[in-house]
């Protein structure tokens, strides 16, 4: 496989639920001849599929269980087992810990437990996790979310990236992000909530953060229903002055 430079996808970014041509959250990163989808939010396996199969990925690496984020799990394992695709093996899976058990538990009609690890090779996230995929370096921050939640880093030479995942502002990811090329970073909510944790970002939130983490460009992804995305890119730009864009369906960027 041809060698290239560091690149990001969208393949959905909506959020709780798809809309009309846009899935939920997913991405897929490419470079070095590697190709890893992060999250599998609904709808994004069939928008992945415009850019590669299952059985030519080289991993899988999901940031937490919420339904928006892994949802397309359980599709993929059916492609992977039981329809077109023969996998020469089982695709390499980074995830929360009990990923297993928990799509092993929806999967499963009968006595017998669902084989998920002959479709997935599952390894569980912790905090400072590292994997090489190819030329690639994947680092797993944990994150606050109020539920186990991984922020990633994507190193290769020339470029990195860095994904929130879903999250609150917190040093574990500005930490992450420090100096990075491109921080995508979700948005989802409009104001800081009056009451309990929080456990997202707002757009200025996201803004913060790739000022602090001293980030060259910021694509705003995971917007809530109650902003657009021209709105949540602006009140970005309010708070950090680099290179602000929203990580438009279909869009693909280049990195470093």
């Amino acid at each position: 496989m041809a060698r290239e430079n560091l690149s990001l996808t969208v393949l959905g970014s909506a959020t709780p639920y798809p809309s009309v041509g846009n899935p939920c959250s997913g991405y897929l990163v490419s470079g070095a001849g590697a190709r890893v989808w992060v999250d599998a939010g609904t709808g994004t396996l069939a928008e992945l599929q415009r850019h590669v199969r299952l059985d030519e990925l080289d991993a899988i690496w999901i940031s937490h269980l919420h339904a928006d984020h892994s949802a397309d799990l359980l599709t993929a394992y059916y492609g992977a087992l039981y329809a077109d695709i023969r996998l020469a093996a089982p695709i390499p899976l980074y995830g929360p810990p009990s990923t297993a058990d928990r799509l092993a538990h929806f999967l499963t009609n009968t006595s017998v437990r669902s084989p998920v690890e002959s479709a997935f090779a599952i390894e569980e996230l912790r905090d400072g996790h590292s994997a090489r995929i190819g030329a690639l370096t994947l680092t797993s921050r944990a994150v606050s979310h109020g539920m186990p939640a991984f922020a990633l880093r994507v190193d290769a030479e020339g470029g990195s990236l860095v994904y929130s995942g879903d999250t609150a502002p917190c040093s574990a990811l500005t930490s992450l992000a420090e100096g990075c090329d491109v921080l995508l970073c979700e948005a989802d909510s409009a104001e800081i909530p009056a009451t309990g944790e929080q456990v997202h970002h707002t757009p200025e939130n996201a803004g913060d953060t790739a000022r602090a983490a001293q980030a060259s460009r910021l694509i705003v992804t995971h917007v809530g229903r109650s902003l657009t995305p021209r709105q949540a890119v602006a009140a970005a730009s309010t708070r950090f002055d680099g290179p602000t864009v929203y990580a438009a369906p279909g869009e693909t960027f280049r990195v470093g």
